[in-house]
């Protein structure tokens, strides 16, 4: 089942900060443990446009808080530190991964949109029945080449997943915690945003259409799923791959497909919506990580 594959794929990382008492006085950390926290609720079990766009506000408020533990004087004197000036350029090497992967997801959201927005039309004018399923085709031949370029997505967050911030002991001092606090809310927060940017590919892939002559090979087998006891193992993508099945079919049959094209018209409408909330919650963390970047970099400029 489609979703099967997101639970496999997606682990969100569930522990909290553990932050010592003297760092757990200062205000920012506090705040910043709070937001890491509240991910412990997150539902990463279905990569829905709900889940996504909790998510990634979730996320924008984590860099705010973050933003501020970078500018506070105590934060501000422990990197300026020239014996820790690697951990910070290794923090820079990871908010550029971070920032090309966000990119990566808003061109695709993006894509996705004008092709759900084009189909639409289509649908509104009232076009032929020729004309409505070379529609349809264009729709589905777009999924499945976008398909390729997720796919090259998921192995760079994977690859970035495995090259972790370090902080072994010798590049920090014991006795600094609140650096080692720092460098801890880094290296979560990073792990987070890859499992968020994850859960946007897996929502425009889902369900992956490994797909037969014709392109509708897997939701034929998992029409009969959908139907059993309201079970709902579609997101809003999936949703109007069914209804473009059955619009598809009725077509096929020169059977009157007015009804079925209501029906997929409605669902390009909710996905066109979701996709919106997800668009401007995407270009809202981009900006957060554009900050957080330079606010880095003014550590090493000052």
């Amino acid at each position: 089942m489609a979703s099967t594959s997101a639970v496999q794929i997606m682990q969100v990382p569930q522990r909290s900060i553990s932050l010592p008492a003297s760092a757990r006085l200062h205000p920012n950390a506090l705040k910043v443990e709070g937001e890491l926290n509240k991910f412990k609720t997150w539902d990463s079990s279905f990569s829905s446009s709900s889940s996504i766009q909790n998510g990634l506000t979730r996320l924008a408020e984590l860099y705010n808080c973050i933003e501020e533990l970078i500018q506070s004087p105590c934060t501000q004197k422990a990197l300026r530190n020239q014996q820790h000036k690697k951990l910070v350029e290794e923090a820079l090497d990871t908010s550029i991964g971070l920032l090309d992967a966000c990119t990566k997801a808003r061109e695709l959201i993006l894509m996705m949109k004008e092709q759900a927005q084009d189909l639409q039309s289509a649908l509104r004018r009232r076009v032929g029945a020729s004309s409505m399923d070379s529609n349809v085709h264009a729709y589905i031949s777009f999924r499945r080449k976008s398909k390729k370029n997720i796919a090259k997505c998921l192995r760079a967050l994977k690859k970035a997943e495995s090259n972790s911030i370090k902080s072994s002991s010798d590049m920090l001092d014991g006795n600094d915690q609140h650096l080692s606090m720092v460098i801890n809310v880094l290296r979560d927060s990073r792990a987070l945003t890859i499992s968020i940017f994850r859960s946007i590919l897996l929502f425009l892939t889902m369900p992956e259409l490994k797909t037969k002559a014709g392109g509708w090979s897997l939701i034929r087998k998992l029409m009969p799923v959908a139907s059993k006891g309201g079970q709902e193992i579609f997101n809003e993508v999936g949703n109007v791959d069914v209804a473009l099945f059955l619009l598809h079919g009725q077509i096929l049959k020169n059977n009157d497909a007015k009804f079925d094209a209501q029906i997929a018209h409605r669902r390009l409408e909710t996905l066109g919506s979701c996709i919106k909330g997800v668009e401007s919650r995407l270009d809202c963390l981009f900006r957060r990580l554009i900050q957080n970047r330079v606010s880095l970099l003014n550590v090493l400029t000052p």
